[in-house]
Formats: structure tokens, C-alpha cells, sequence
């Protein structure tokens, strides 16, 4: 059983350091059980695990299993876990380096002694790519990058001969990180608050798109070490603004030209400079194949950046890649190093306390729903088990057509309460991707929502409400029907009966909520939502 829940310095409502608690279950290289905490406790980005896993292995009845391996991942703030009734305990060794190996800590289950180790929160950031795209490549790259893991922001490592090598880790990109988690001007930019400071990297990506690169406030920003530290104090932006740029502002308005320049010209940093680094690795590896995982994998238009430089021939990101992957990446690392495989996974893993029916559906069931979503309709989609990762991909959905800016805006603004400046995704079959986007091919991150692609201008009515300003669609491909049988069997009868190539898909979840988990909450969200139609394993429901 993998682990990562090390205690957050707060004990605020919402996570300070530490976020996306979860924990992984594996037997001989599968994995079994899966929970994002989040998922169950309704609690966005929920760091509670201690007062929570007693319960939630009791639940699934393995407080009782004996041949129970212990892996934890650790964090900058410590290596120490204690569950809140104090029987479920692990102590790390403080060490200088960093491991490239797990390491042998002092583990109790029960209050017994069990074999317990550590994975250092790099390594586990790098082997969540293992259970979803199998064996490493030879000469391979692997790196992670984030806001903050055991002793650094970013490490690389080189797979060579069947070993994972470290190549190098610290904190020199840290800087480039903190745009999207710890930067006082991007949080006001947006009207983020440290409260929610989780969500305010999608929120800044989105904004920054109606934006445009400007060196000269590249230059600016760094002369005022990028407005960093202004946190309560926006007057010192202002005053800056007014005396270098004559411009009067006395507030944030989204919608003034040079504030979204601003975060134009910090997401363009952020890309030019990780495809300076990655260059760089190129150089001194002459790697091939590129693994890339961590928070700062989540940057969808750094990804496309990465794939379209061909600076690799393949580039890989897991579908969590942020740290609700952390569990899956260290009961990974362990398994593979026990029986020298791991079995492939699909991202539909969040299965803790879930005994769903299969999923059972007709033709005249796809056809009743395809005619509802061909009208206009809004469909909520609760299928099997829940998506690893922050990315709903099909089975913790809303859908809907994607040719209308008119209904993408009510699903997104007025079901949602999504801000006016965010995107919305749609998701189509793999063969479909050069119509649109005139690419032949997709590589593998589309699969997971990891990427974008710019829209043929002939094409954008079609996709109109899954477009964003700049032109680009973040599309999810399907490509083929074992990835999501009923998504895909919808899209088939969707084109054969009506000509839609496509539809909008977000997830399913209201605003400040996790992801629906259980048919409860599933019922719950849609009515909160006003949705009036639901999809349970495969059936129409109307609410």
C-alpha cells in the first residue's frame, strides 16, 4: 500500500503546502485500489489523510491483511506520517542527498512493526508514468517539475540499461513555478486568493491566452523581481504602472489590454525558458524519448510547445500528474522493482469504497441520448470509476455540443460558475484530430487533455464552443473504444445520425467541489447544477 499523506503545516480549511492526499493499493504489478482523498470527503485538494485512512482501510476491510508492504512519499516539510488514532506510523531516515532507490524507515500498522520505506516525492512524480504507458523507453529522459518536492522544484533523470540514474536536482526553476503558485501579481491578475491558490494556475493559463508576449515587460517584471511579494499591497503595482508605463490603473480589470499582456509574458517565460532547459538535457544526454511529470505538467500550452519542438520522439505525461499521482507513482517504483513489471492501467482508477453495476447500454439508449445532445441538451456522466488525475475524461463528464459558444458559456459560466476567460474542452475520436487541427497525428497526451492544438479557421464553427481566444482547442482523442466503450459508441452514433464530430466536455463537479465520486453525489451536484439529465453506467436518467 502506497501512501502519500504527510501532514500539511496548517490547519486551515484549505491546503497550505500539501494537497491531493491519496493512496494506492497494488498486487503482484496491479493496481487494485485507488482513492484520490478528495474524492471521498468532498473536499477540494483534501491534505487530511491522517484523520482519515483508519476509517477508509476499515471500510475496505484491509485492516486485516498481513503480508501488507508500506510505502510512503515524502514531502519538503517532513518524513513522518501518524494516522489520528496513532497506529498507523512511519519514520523516514533524514538523509543529505537525494536517493534514487526506496528507502528502509521504521513502519507500524496496527501498532506492529511492518516493512515500510520511503519513496522521495521526485521519484514518485517520475514512475506515475510507468502504470499508463509501460516499460520506460531505453535512453530515455525523465523529469519532474513542480512547486516543491523532497529537496527540489525540478530533477531530471536518465534511463539507461534497465536503471533510473539521477542526473540533477534543485531549485534554480523555482522561479519559473511560483508564476502559477506563488506569485502575488498572477494571484491579483486573476483574483485568486491563497485560499484557492490549487485552482489559480488553470485560472492564469486561460486568462493569459487573451494576452500577448512583450519584451518589454519581461524586462519590467524582472527589474521589480516580478512583482512577487505584493501580497495585500497592490498599491506598489499601481504606482509602478503609473510611473513606468503613464497608465492610470486603480484597479484590476480583466479585460485591460496590458494586464493581460502581463500574464501573456509570464506564461511565455515560463515556456521559453522549460524548452531552454529541456534543450539543454537533450544536449548533455541525447536522450530520445522524453517522461514529464509534476504540477508544472499540467501547463497544457508548455506541453504543446514541448511536443511541436520535436526536441524528443515521444513526450510522456501521466494523467496525474500533478500530486493526487503520487501513491500510483511510489507503489509503481516498488512493484516494478519487486516483479520487474507493472501492469497497464487506464485513468478511470478512483474505485475506493465504489461497488458500480457494470456499464450496460443499447443502441436505442445511445440514440435517445445523442437526439437530447443534438437539441441542445446537457448531459451529466457517471460511469464505472472515477479518473485519476484533474482531468475528467468521460466518466465524470458534462457534455454537450461543441459548435456553440452560446451553450459552452451556459454550461461553464452558468452551471459551473466558471470565470469568462477559462476554456472548455471537447473531446473527439483520434481520426477526427486532422480535420480540425490539420495534424496527422496526436502523440499519446491528447488522450489524457494534456495538450492543445490550433484550429483550422474553416473549422472553428464547428468546434465554436470548445475554441479558445487564441485559436486553440485543448482536444481530448479517443483512439479507440477500449479507452471509454460508451464515450466512444456516443460519438460514432453522434456523426452517423447527426454529423457531430465532436462535444464539450468538462468535468463534473460544481464550483469549489472535487470531481462527483458516488451515484449521491453524482445526484447531488446535477440538482445543485440544475442539469436535468443523468447518465449512471450507461442509462439515462431525468432528474
Amino acid at each position: 500500500m502506497a501512501v502519500y499523506g504527510i501532514q500539511d503545516l496548517s490547519d486551515d480549511p484549505w491546503p497550505a503546502y500539501v494537497h491531493d492526499h491519496n493512496l494506492a493499493l497494488y498486487n503482484n504489478g496491479n493496481l487494485v485500489k485507488y482513492l484520490a482523498l478528495e474524492r471521498h470527503t468532498r473536499n477540494k485538494y483534501d491534505s487530511r489523510l491522517t484523520s482519515y485512512i483508519y476509517s477508509l482501510l476499515k471500510e475496505e476491510k484491509l485492516l486485516g491483511v498481513s503480508n501488507l508492504d508500506l510505502v510512503f512519499v515524502d514531502n519538503v516539510i517532513g518524513r513522518a506520517f501518524i494516522s489520528r488514532e496513532g497506529n498507523i506510523r512511519f519514520e523516514a531516515p533524514m538523509n543529505e542527498g537525494l536517493s534514487e532507490m526506496p528507502e528502509k524507515g521504521k513502519g507500524y500498522f496496527l501498532d506492529r512493526p511492518v516493512e515500510a520505506y520511503v519513496v522521495n516525492h521526485e521519484l514518485a512524480h517520475v514512475f506515475s508514468c510507468l502504470p499508463f504507458y509501460g516499460p520506460f523507453r531505453e535512453n530515455s529522459l525523465h523529469v519532474h517539475f513542480d512547486g516543491g518536492a523532497s529537496k527540489s522544484n525540478f530533477s531530471a533523470w536518465i534511463f539507461r540499461n534497465g536503471r533510473l540514474r539521477l542526473l540533477e536536482y534543485h531549485w534554480d526553476l523555482n522561479y519559473l513555478a511560483s508564476f502559477f503558485n506563488a506569485n502575488a501579481l498572477a494571484f491579483s491578475l486573476v483574483k485568486a486568493t491563497r485560499e484557492n491558490q490549487n485552482s489559480m494556475p488553470g485560472k492564469f493559463m486561460g486568462y493569459a491566452a487573451y494576452g500577448n508576449y512583450d519584451g518589454r515587460i519581461e524586462s519590467w517584471l524582472k527589474k521589480h523581481d516580478y512583482f512577487q511579494d505584493i501580497w495585500g499591497n497592490k498599491k506598489i503595482f499601481f504606482e509602478r504602472v503609473r510611473k513606468d508605463w503613464s497608465r492610470d490603473l486603480q484597479s484590476i480589470d480583466l479585460k485591460d489590454p496590458f494586464l493581460q499582456d502581463i500574464a501573456a509574458t509570464f506564461q511565455h517565460i515560463f515556456q521559453r525558458e522549460l524548452l531552454d532547459k529541456m534543450k539543454e538535457l537533450k544536449q548533455s544526454t541525447d536522450a530520445e524519448y522524453l517522461y514529464y511529470s509534476g504540477g508544472s505538467a499540467l501547463n497544457i500550452k508548455a506541453n504543446a510547445a514541448l511536443l511541436n519542438s520535436g526536441i524528443f520522439r515521444e513526450v510522456f505525461v501521466p494523467p496525474c500528474t500533478n500530486d493526487s499521482g503520487l501513491s500510483i507513482g511510489a507503489g509503481a517504483f516498488v512493484e516494478w522493482l519487486k516483479h520487474g513489471y507493472v501492469q497497464l492501467q487506464s485513468p478511470f482508477l478512483n474505485n475506493w469504497l465504489l461497488n458500480l453495476p457494470e456499464i450496460n447500454y443499447s443502441e436505442a439508449d445511445l440514440k435517445t441520448v445523442s437526439e437530447l445532445l443534438f437539441k441542445g441538451g446537457v448531459v451529466a456522466v457517471m460511469n464505472g470509476y472515477g479518473e485519476a488525475g484533474p482531468r475528467a475524461l468521460g466518466n465524470r463528464s458534462i457534455i454537450a455540443r461543441a459548435d456553440s459558444k452560446k451553450l459552452s458559456d451556459y454550461v461553464s459560466q452558468k452551471l459551473k460558475q466558471r470565470e469568462w476567460y477559462r476554456p472548455v474542452a471537447p473531446v473527439m475520436l483520434e481520426k477526427h484530430l486532422p480535420y480540425f487541427a490539420g495534424s496527422p497525428s496526436s502523440g499519446f497526451l491528447s488522450q489524457f487533455m494534456l495538450t492543445e492544438f490550433h484550429i483550422q479557421p474553416d473549422r472553428i464553427n464547428e468546434l465554436e464552443g470548445a475554441v479558445h481566444v487564441d485559436g486553440t482547442s485543448r482536444i481530448q482523442t479517443l483512439n479507440n473504444r477500449s479507452e471509454n466503450p460508451y464515450l466512444y459508441d456516443l460519438l460514432v452514433v453522434l456523426e452517423a445520425r447527426y454529423g457531430l464530430k465532436a462535444l464539450l466536455n468538462t468535468s463534473f463537479n460544481s464550483k469549489g467541489k472535487p470531481l462527483v465520486h458516488t451515484e449521491k453525489d453524482a445526484l447531488e451536484e446535477a440538482q445543485n447544477m440544475g442539469i436535468k439529465h443523468l447518465v449512471f453506467n450507461g442509462k439515462l436518467r431525468k432528474l
